[in-house]
């Protein structure tokens, strides 16, 4: 068996292989795929293989796998981008005839009604059309994601969580070393081909439960305040971002409004085989 990583030189690649070889995957067993090779150097150091391709180049996906690999398409950060870049690991991986493909996606892929949901629905169906054996790994968003956690020290600093989302809406987040362990797991055990994965937090919370969480444990006082569409994609637009993909942020807090990323079915913590990271958790780390 031959596990490949791709995106392995990012925050989540570097903890699937972190993951794998904690779990006794021989180093030599794991190939890391990365843009940028100096990224790659203590992975290589603890004697993992390195493949030096790039999403925007196809050539450098030519011979990259063999039948006998299981992969792990991470999803591209190119919002906008995905679909032709996801397409050049597609092509190249059914072109070997690979084992398994496995696919970072996102909750609720087969229902998502959500601008930021698309190219992976359509990345999916791209795999299943290849006749791949695959594995949808349909992650909920992250602890760390920014407006969560990942913007810790500003809403602390601001006293204020300001965002789209509906103060009743729930939200199941988990954090990014569950989501890499359910990677981890699905490549490096068997069991997993054709199966789809609704991967969330076990407990879903609202935003004011997370002001809340925040005041208790920074002992400075945060408020959760919601803006109606047009004014959420106005602030998105004002702090720097390009009002397409403030339009794409906006209509994820209006997602989440409505519920898209609430469910809490048990996947993640079954494939773990431990609870999911509380958000209170993540927010300790931070703080910390």
């Amino acid at each position: 068996m031959s596990i490949v990583i791709t995106g392995a030189t990012g925050q989540l690649g570097r903890l699937v292989i972190a993951d794998l070889l904690a779990a006794g995957v021989p180093a030599d067993g794991i190939t890391a795929v990365a843009r940028t090779p100096e990224k790659a150097t203590d992975l290589v150091e603890r004697g993992v293989r390195l493949l030096v391709a790039d999403y925007d180049k196809p050539e450098t996906f030519d011979g990259a796998f063999k039948a006998e690999d299981r992969v792990l398409l991470v999803s591209a950060t190119d919002v906008g981008r995905r679909i032709p870049q996801h397409g050049v690991v597609i092509d190249a991986a059914k072109a070997a005839g690979v084992a398994q493909l496995a696919y970072t996606s996102i909750y609720g892929a087969s229902t998502a009604h959500f601008k930021l949901a698309q190219e992976h629905i359509e990345t999916e169906q791209l795999i299943v059309d290849a006749g791949l054996p695959y594995t949808f790994l349909r992650n909920n968003w992250y602890n760390e994601a920014p407006g969560v956690a990942g913007d810790l020290d500003g809403i602390v600093e601001r006293g204020v969580v300001v965002n789209g989302v509906n103060p009743d809406a729930q939200l199941a987040t988990a954090a990014r070393v569950d989501y890499a362990a359910a990677a981890a797991v699905v490549v490096s055990t068997e069991g997993h081909l054709g199966k789809a994965y609704e991967l969330s937090g076990d407990t879903a919370w609202t935003y004011p439960e997370f002001a809340a969480e925040v005041s208790r444990q920074s002992g400075k006082t945060v408020v959760h305040k919601f803006l109606d569409h047009d004014e959420n994609a106005a602030l998105l637009i004002s702090v720097g971002l390009p009002e397409a993909f403030a339009e794409v942020l906006a209509d994820v807090d209006d997602a989440i409004g409505r519920g898209a990323l609430a469910g809490t079915p048990g996947d993640l913590s079954r494939l773990i085989g431990r609870p999911t990271t509380p958000i209170a958790d993540t927010i300790a780390d931070v703080l910390r």
